[in-house]
């Protein structure tokens, strides 16, 4: 199943989409507003998600979609972020950094790097801007997996873009907060795919598209199956002896990097897809 969230404030809806259709869930009960309501709600009952909704699609509205209307599917989210798990984003943190070896020693020691990314006031979803720093010269977007917890149990998956500066990182390693952490830093959506209806998070096509005035500017796909270590793994390291909130997205790292001479500009237009996800769609702005 997957799981939308339309609307905000009094007006936030939750949308279940199955295979037999898309439903309201808030009509059925206005108590689940947010993907988060559903999470307390089946913890207390102890059941998943997918049976929870299940259990309401027969007082549920039948709805379509509006995509104009789908917000951050997680949207009290802490987001955390998992580094240099692909080959190719270890070569390009070497190629950026003053200090390359670092990298190179991550990619292969025991322990994952995983650092803070975003709170949910530096989130954004479907179709809203992402930023790029005013002072930076060289931006890039990340597409990633994100697993999404509740506690420690992973219970779905969605798409993020952890927006970074490359110049700034680059400049010292020590830097890493400022180049990943700022307003309109992350994008999370436009759903979240429960864990599961999902059979193998390692196998999933995944894609980016960059798009000025019209003109693609990038233009690549991978597969998730790429990753040099497992969603578990990752999920481990970040939980560990951390006092994780009760909802969270933890990013999986990337694998599509432009090349050197690409930097984003302000209008760019950014579509990330993954696999029995879906598009995640946002427009750059310079904050």
């Amino acid at each position: 199943m997957r799981y939308y969230q339309h609307g905000g404030g009094e007006r936030r809806r939750l949308i279940v989409e199955t295979a037999d259709g898309t439903y309201d869930l808030t009509a059925a009960k206005p108590t689940l507003r947010t993907f988060s309501d559903l999470l307390y709600v089946a913890s207390i009952a102890d059941r998943s998600v997918d049976d929870l909704s299940a259990g309401l699609l027969a007082d549920a509205t039948a709805v379509a979609v509006d995509e104009t209307a789908t917000r951050v599917p997680v949207d009290d989210a802490e987001v955390w972020a998992a580094g240099v798990t692909y080959r190719i984003s270890e070569e390009a943190r070497e190629a950026e950094s003053s200090m390359p070896e670092m990298y190179l020693d991550v990619y292969d020691s025991d322990r994952p790097e995983v650092f803070f990314k975003a709170t949910p006031e530096r989130t954004v979803g479907p179709d809203d801007l992402v930023g790029i720093r005013a002072d930076s010269e060289w931006d890039v977007p990340e597409p990633e997996l994100g697993v999404v917890l509740s506690g420690t149990e992973i219970v779905g998956y969605t798409i993020g873009n952890d927006m970074s500066s490359r110049s700034i990182e680059g400049e010292n390693p020590l830097y890493l907060p400022q180049a990943k952490v700022y307003d309109r830093c992350c994008a999370l959506g436009p759903c979240v795919r429960s864990a599961d209806s999902l059979a193998d998070p390692h196998d999933l096509e995944m894609w980016m598209t960059i798009t000025r005035d019209g003109d693609v500017q990038y233009e690549e796909s991978t597969n998730t199956g790429e990753m040099a270590r497992t969603v578990d793994e990752l999920v481990e390291t970040y939980v560990r002896h951390n006092a994780v909130p009760e909802v969270s997205v933890l990013l999986t790292g990337t694998a599509l990097v432009p090349e050197e001479g690409f930097t984003l500009a302000e209008g760019d237009v950014v579509e990330i897809g993954i696999e029995e996800i879906g598009t995640l769609t946002n427009v750059v702005t310079v904050v």
